[in-house]
């Protein structure tokens, strides 16, 4: 008996298998008029950001080498090189005070406020009752500007009339004018400044804290940490990109410091920053736009030193990892 054989298959048919390409879906061109308005959509925002930003930076350290009262055209820009570098480290006298001010106001808000935030972020992680309260309350400084934030602080720190010296039992034997004394003032408007900051650091890690996988911390239990080693050990490496991100606020928040102290004093009596110098000579009386350029290129420099070592450490960590 003869084994059956399977008929041929008919000519022209195929593997009815689909082959690894037809699987994959053709890219389909754009149509002009979509061009079109991913164009304007991706142009205008570059060309803003162009124009408000790098024109304006570019200028200012153009102009830095220039003696120039803003009056006038260009042609009447006097180029001097450094020679308003020298005079600014050697002849004038609010720098040195304005760059001790400004490295206090940044160190105070980086240890202050961020180990405050951290803290109050862990407690809320925990779900506590009417979180969600709590969450708003110490947020919502944040979103109060500066300047209102300062005339607020005002009315707390006024001599006679003000809570703190009320609370303290000093207002009418002997009142400590808070805001007058060049001694402790600064302080007094960091304290200010660090319940603004507190809550947005907050905010950041308490993002932060929701996003790290609950199974983390289960094995860290399970392997005997106990609380305090579990974040230390387990919780908190897992928010360095957190990290990085709160140095970068703060030091931005830190040296840009300048409508708390503008409304208090304009920035004198032992509240100079550089931020106030920088106002002063660009659009105050003196008008000295390559003085006060200067200034804000040396503004920019110290905030570019302190974030471009922060992260050239942390990628040269995550390199030898």
């Amino acid at each position: 008996m003869t084994a059956l054989q399977s008929p041929p298959e008919p000519a022209g048919t195929t593997d009815p298998s689909p082959s690894p390409r037809r699987g994959r879906r053709r890219a389909t061109a754009l149509a002009p008029r979509d061009k079109l308005v991913l164009g304007l959509m991706l142009g205008i925002p570059s060309l803003l950001h162009l124009a408000l930003v790098w024109v304006p930076a570019m200028g200012s350290i153009a102009l830095s080498f220039s003696s120039w009262d803003g009056i006038g055209g260009f042609e009447d820009i006097d180029w001097v090189g450094f020679q308003n570098y020298v005079d600014i480290f050697t002849r004038y006298p609010r720098f040195w005070p304005a760059v001790r001010n400004n490295l206090i106001w940044l160190l105070f808000l980086i240890v202050v406020p961020t180990v405050a935030g951290l803290l109050l972020a862990v407690l809320l992680d925990r779900q506590l009752r009417f979180g969600r309260l709590y969450q708003s309350a110490l947020y919502l400084p944040m979103v109060l500007s500066l300047a209102l934030v300062g005339f607020i602080w005002q009315l707390i720190y006024q001599p006679e009339q003000g809570l703190l010296n009320n609370v303290l039992g000093t207002a009418t034997s002997d009142p400590v004018n808070w805001l007058g004394d060049p001694d402790i003032n600064l302080y007094a408007v960091l304290v200010a400044a660090g319940w603004r900051h507190t809550g947005y650091i907050m905010l950041l890690y308490l993002a932060g804290l929701k996003a790290v996988d609950p199974a983390l911390k289960e094995a860290a239990a399970l392997d005997g940490a106990n609380a305090r080693q579990t974040f230390f050990q387990v919780t908190f490496p897992v928010l360095k990109p957190v990290n990085v991100v709160v140095l970068v606020v703060t030091v931005i928040e830190g040296l840009r410091a300048f409508d708390i102290v503008y409304v208090i004093n304009k920035g004198r009596n032992g509240l100079e920053l550089l931020s106030v110098l920088v106002t002063d000579n660009i659009i105050g009386e003196s008008s000295r736009i390559g003085w006060g350029s200067a200034l804000a290129v040396v503004l920019l420099l110290i905030s570019l030193g302190f974030i471009i070592t922060y992260l050239f450490q942390v990628f040269r960590e995550e390199e030898r990892a």
